[in-house]
């Protein structure tokens, strides 16, 4: 019998696509997906039961409350979510190995071009309770924390990506400011999950970072977004981040994944080298 791979978040963007791709990337595995409408993972008995259903051999954590709108509205909800349901299932996982999806967010964007030994400094509510959830993973000196970088592809409820909040805000005829001076390392989700997979495979404990192997300003992002997706042309516009009034935005929130990508088999795209090649696998442009 295969062992039992459970994976959080199921619903999401990166867990669905780790659902989806298992028979191609995990074939070892018995992957069981596990969505909120499954198991509530702040309930502590609907965690202790699924544990005793599924008896995994490996964990991939993936759920959270990512909408960085949401958490500052529900600080107390985000955190929830994000460190104590992380703390519980780390604590049940505490002799199997556990992967533990934490985010760019965690740092504060001065420096960009952010490595493993970096210190966190998260400016807004989801950057801190990620870190604080990287913390209670870390103390399991077995366990494994991958940082993830922005992720386009497409979720199972369709509203999950930022490629998808694109295309839906300018569906509603909405303008989209994307910043000329705001940096990231975006990632198709097909070969990020297909590097969680091989990750999993030889799991390694301590901290990794997992993106794209450009660093790209939000504004060509959104243009080169904009010739695969025609329909957004219209609708976005350059700005700068200065001019920004919301919940902070961190600047530069690139990231070497050199330390994971001496692990792969692959290597990880840039994101312009992926929508000019096209890369894909069947209808999904993502995967």
């Amino acid at each position: 019998m295969k062992p039992t791979a459970l994976i959080t978040g199921a619903g999401g963007l990166i867990g669905g696509y780790l659902v989806s791709t298992a028979a191609r990337w995990a074939p070892q595995w018995n992957v069981r997906g596990v969505t909120r409408a499954e198991a509530d993972l702040t309930n502590p008995m609907q965690v202790q039961e699924l544990w005793r259903r599924s008896t995994p051999a490996l964990v991939i954590h993936c759920a959270a409350l990512s909408r960085t709108g949401a958490c500052e509205q529900d600080p107390a909800q985000a955190r929830r979510i994000n460190v104590e349901a992380t703390e519980r299932l780390a604590g049940l996982a505490r002799d199997i190995p556990f992967i533990f999806l934490s985010t760019d967010q965690v740092f504060d964007g001065a420096k960009g071009w952010y490595v493993e030994t970096d210190a966190v400094h998260p400016l807004n509510v989801y950057g801190q309770t990620k870190a604080e959830a990287e913390q209670m993973v870390l103390e399991n000196p077995a366990h494994s924390i991958v940082r993830i970088a922005l992720t386009a592809g497409t979720s199972p409820t369709r509203d999950r990506s930022f490629v998808e909040d694109m295309l839906r805000t300018a569906a509603k005829g909405t303008k989209l400011t994307l910043f000329t001076d705001e940096f990231r390392c975006p990632l198709p989700a097909g070969p990020l999950v297909r590097a969680l997979w091989e990750f999993a495979a030889q799991p390694r404990a301590g901290l990794y970072h997992l993106g794209g192997s450009e660093r790209l300003p939000r504004w060509e992002i959104g243009e080169l977004l904009a010739r695969r997706y025609p329909e957004l042309r219209p609708w976005i516009q350059p700005g700068s981040v200065v001019d920004y009034h919301g919940p902070p935005r961190p600047p530069d929130l690139s990231m070497r994944s050199d330390k994971m990508q001496a692990l792969l088999s692959f290597r990880l795209p840039g994101f312009r080298h992926w929508l000019n090649s096209d890369s894909s696998v069947g209808d999904d442009p993502w995967d």
